[in-house]
């Protein structure tokens, strides 16, 4: 079983831990991460995966190559409907990404569009980019951490 966002649980009460708007629930996951952790390990559906590609306005061949799944892979993702759990998590990392910088700069399309654009910061590489490894989406976080902020980056 995924678990997928829910507006109530069983027992009608709904965590305060658990948000209701953004990103993730937007894709259809839950924000808990006892949820995400579970749905990362049964696999997330390709549907996750298209939703991500449309709210970042880029192809799935786009997305595919960010997340290290190659086009191959892709399509028999496509047939079974679900991915590894190992690219899952690499589908969440940018999910994740793009929910931070909406945070940020609290607009879904200006979020998107500083994603695809290359920053100084990483060394003219879009965050997009530079977010194919854990250790650069670390850093794409920091540096939306630092905007956040008001630091100078």
């Amino acid at each position: 079983t995924i678990w997928l966002c829910q507006n109530h649980h069983m027992d009608g009460f709904t965590p305060p831990a658990e948000r209701t708007t953004g990103t993730l629930h937007e894709l259809g996951l839950s924000t808990r991460s006892g949820d995400l952790i579970d749905a990362v390990k049964v696999g997330l559906p390709i549907r996750v995966f298209r939703a991500l590609a449309e709210a970042l306005s880029v192809s799935e061949a786009t997305l595919a190559s960010v997340t290290g799944i190659s086009g191959t892979t892709l399509t028999r993702r496509k047939r079974s409907g679900h991915f590894t759990p190992d690219e899952s998590e690499h589908v969440l990392r940018i999910a994740t990404l793009l929910d931070q910088a909406r945070q940020v700069f609290e607009d879904a399309g200006d979020a998107a569009e500083w994603l695809k654009t290359p920053n100084l910061s990483l060394g003219h590489k879009a965050p997009l980019e530079y977010a194919d490894t854990e250790i650069g989406a670390r850093e794409v976080e920091n540096l939306l951490g630092r905007i956040d902020y008001g630091v100078y980056s």
